[in-house]
């Protein structure tokens, strides 16, 4: 190299991967219950191409009653930790998530929750 012209080409290819998280099940039905009592479910959060360890967060949906009472019926709780962390083969660990819902007051609801990395993702 040091005095010779040759010229060297290199070609380097690659894949970005983007991380998302999958839940099982899918979605999401929580039975009717009676006023003030609990009811609840667990579902697996299943990260994939997460590089680095990071934390969910979760955002709960508001309910605008028919008075305009606000309430927050929902609750989220992370048995095993909210950190996603990268196993030695490089995997991504799922987390468990348990939700409730309970309300003092009638109330139904169509919705969605966000979870949500460090970044906002």
């Amino acid at each position: 190299l040091n005095d010779n012209p040759s010229h060297y080409k290199v070609t380097l290819s690659g894949t970005v991967k983007s991380p998302k998280i999958s839940f099982d099940p899918p979605f999401l039905m929580l039975m009717p219950v009676p006023l003030d009592v609990k009811t609840e479910t667990t579902i697996h959060i299943i990260p994939q191409d997460f590089l680095r360890k990071s934390q969910i967060q979760v955002e709960l949906p508001e309910l605008e009653l028919e008075d305009s009472d606000r309430i927050y019926p929902f609750s989220v709780q992370f048995p095993e930790g909210k950190n996603i962390v990268i196993s030695s083969d490089g995997t991504n660990k799922e987390l468990i998530c348990h939700i409730s819902f309970r309300s003092s007051r009638p109330v139904s609801f169509l919705g969605n929750m966000f979870f949500i990395d460090e970044e906002g993702n």
